[in-house]
Parts: C-alpha cells; sequence; structure tokens
C-alpha cells in the first residue's frame, strides 16, 4: 500500500513538473478544473524536468490515480538552482530519486489555506516539511511557494522556486 502511495505522488510531482502551472492557473476554482495533476502540470510548460524524472521514477500513473494530491512542484528554474553533479546523481540512484520525488507530494487537498495553518507536513516518503510563513510569503523549508492553488482533478499544485531535498539520518 505504502508503495502504491508513493507511486502515486511521484506521479503527481511528475505532472506538475510536466505541465508548467501559471499564476493564472492557480486562481482557477477546484470545480472547474477537469485535468488531473499530470496534465495540469503538463499543460503549463515549465515543469519539463519534474515530468522528466516523474518518468524515469515510474511515477506518472500514480498521480493520474482519484487522490487526493497536494504537490509542490518545483520549475525548471528550480532544479537549475541545484548543486552542479546533484540532478545527475539523483538520476543514478532511482531510490533516492523516489524519495527526492515523494518529498514534493503529501496525501489530501491542502490548499493554501490549509498549508499556513500547518508547521509541518508529512510527505509521502515518510519525511516533513517545514511551513513558515513571512512577510506574506510561505517557504516550505527553505522553497518559496510561487503561485498556490492551482487546482487539479485530483488534486493541488503550489509551485515551488527550489527543489526540496529530504535530509538524510
Amino acid at each position: 500500500m505504502r508503495s502504491i502511495r508513493m507511486v502515486v505522488v511521484l506521479v503527481a510531482v511528475a505532472a506538475v513538473a510536466v505541465t508548467g502551472v501559471t499564476a493564472s492557473a492557480a486562481r482557477t476554482p477546484a470545480a472547474a478544473q477537469e485535468k488531473d495533476i499530470v496534465d495540469t502540470a503538463v499543460a503549463a510548460g515549465s515543469f519539463t524536468t519534474l515530468a522528466k524524472l516523474l518518468k524515469r521514477a515510474g511515477l506518472i500513473d500514480a498521480l493520474k490515480q482519484p487522490g487526493p494530491y497536494t504537490v509542490f512542484a518545483p520549475t525548471d528554474a528550480a532544479f537549475a538552482k541545484l548543486p552542479k553533479g546533484k540532478l545527475r546523481a539523483l538520476k543514478r540512484n532511482e531510490r533516492k530519486l523516489k524519495a527526492v520525488l515523494l518529498y514534493h507530494v503529501a496525501a489530501g487537498r491542502l490548499t493554501a489555506e490549509d498549508v499556513v495553518e500547518c508547521s509541518r507536513i508529512k510527505t509521502l516518503n515518510g519525511k516533513r516539511v517545514r511551513v513558515r510563513v513571512r512577510d506574506s510569503k510561505v517557504f516550505l523549508n527553505r522553497a518559496r511557494v510561487t503561485a498556490p492553488d492551482v487546482m487539479a482533478s485530483n488534486g493541488v499544485i503550489h509551485v515551488i522556486n527550489r527543489v526540496l531535498i529530504p535530509r538524510t539520518r
């Protein structure tokens, strides 16, 4: 059951990466959304790296499931901020890649209103992301939410400006 949930989360993350969600899409009411998380992300066009990684990890089909899911989707520019070699290393290690991608997905539909009420959010990889609000800006660990509440038929996407990397112990 846990591995199925992880696959669903990774697929959701990939979908967001593929769609390139925009701020205008974020304001679209949930009832009006007919596309799932993956299709919504693909339509956006600014999540190509995320989409490729989701495909590589085999998570696309999982994110097309009914959910609901919340995906914290890093843009292509966010992936470009990673230290040299980090992305290459993730691509070579499927276990670590899945752990990172699942760290961007939470079970349930958490809107921006819900997120700011949390101090931590448990992700599908089992670890928690810290939530902070400062000067009307929302941060997940060190990543800033740049476009909240991009609604999809099976969840919600929050666009972020950094890749979330879970701490290993």
